[in-house]
């Protein structure tokens, strides 16, 4: 009884059993991977790369649900290893991990990018409006209160409306205000 070759016409051999030029068996393990229309130019290159016989072992020691995925990949990197001997699918795969380096690398640009342009967008704003001056005060000064808060020690703008800030600090530390 002749196999379907993987979902082909009945009575014809599968891919494979058609680049061998032999007749399918209906225990063929061939034919549920390679089709009779496209399977036997795939199999051509697992023939050519690894073998009949290497490729039917190979499907045989791997557990049936799997096989599908097994056939799939050995035919890749069979078509890989034909169109580049030395490296095979690992010259995709380096050319992958380059093309992903490349991305990230510009993705970094691109944060940066924004958060300079943010940066400027809110001192441009904040330069115009009083309010929003003395709101950006207001949150730095929290920032420094809070960053600070765990050595018991805040910052303060000093009162003689220099750019210094005076920092004060209690507990551990002598207590007393520092100029920064």
């Amino acid at each position: 009884m002749a196999s379907t070759g993987g979902g082909g016409v009945p009575g014809s051999p599968c891919g494979a059993c058609k680049f061998l030029r032999r007749k399918c068996a209906a225990e063929c393990i061939f034919a549920p991977y390679f089709c009779a229309e496209d399977g036997a130019a795939q199999f051509a290159a697992i023939h050519k790369v690894f073998g009949a016989s290497n490729a039917a072992k190979l499907l045989q020691q791997v557990a049936p649900g799997d096989r599908s995925e097994v056939a799939a990949t050995v035919t890749y990197e069979a078509q890989a290893r034909l169109r580049d001997p030395i490296y095979g699918c690992v010259a995709h795969i380096f050319a992958l991990q380059q093309q992903l380096a490349t991305l990230q690398m510009q993705v970094a640009q691109a944060k940066t990018q924004v958060a300079h342009t943010m940066a400027a967008a809110s001192m441009m704003t904040a330069a115009g409006n009083p309010l929003l001056q003395q709101q950006q005060q207001a949150w730095q000064l929290e920032q420094s209160m809070t960053s600070t808060q765990s050595s018991d020690c805040y910052s303060a703008p000093r009162s003689d409306g220099s750019s210094l800030q005076e920092m004060y600090c209690f507990g551990e530390q002598e207590e007393g205000s520092y100029s920064r």
